[in-house]
């Protein structure tokens, strides 16, 4: 299923005090870790995702990946686009970059994904109804913002 076919769930933005070149260096770093832990990849695995263990090439770029993300686009300085799978969804984030006025970056995080059958209806209710995704992708945002400075 391709990324527009996805239905659009939400979108969270920041400004960062930071070149676009420094913001997508703090986007890689901190996309990395924050994917990259052991309790991570457990979970991943629990939940039959299609990728489940970093691979691929580093830095980040398309054809790397991690517990749950696949890079499936990566142009420097502007877009990184995620994608996944598992038994209850197919999903994709998607931040992009653009220049906010000198010294300064607006990073956007955009999130699409389909939930199907019942299991996928109830998995939708515990991340995204409870507002633990949007949670996750602002401290996401956050932690990429005092990265990139």
């Amino acid at each position: 299923m391709g990324i527009s076919a996805l239905p659009y769930v939400d979108e969270h933005a920041t400004v960062v005090d930071a070149e676009t070149d420094g913001v997508w260096r703090g986007l890689g770093e901190t996309v990395e870790r924050s994917f990259s832990r052991p309790g991570t990849a457990a979970y991943a695995r629990l939940i039959g995702s299609a990728d489940s263990r970093v691979s691929g090439p580093r830095p980040l770029a398309e054809g790397s990946a991690f517990p749950g993300f696949r890079v499936t686009a990566a142009v420097p300085g502007r877009e990184l686009v995620l994608e996944g799978r598992h038994r209850f969804s197919t999903y994709a984030l998607i931040f992009r970059l653009e220049p906010a006025g000198p010294g300064r970056s607006r990073l956007c995080a955009e999130t699409r994904a389909v939930f199907p059958g019942l299991l996928g209806g109830l998995y939708r209710r515990l991340v995204i109804g409870t507002g633990g995704h949007a949670a996750g992708v602002r401290r996401l945002l956050a932690a990429v913002g005092r990265r990139s400075r």
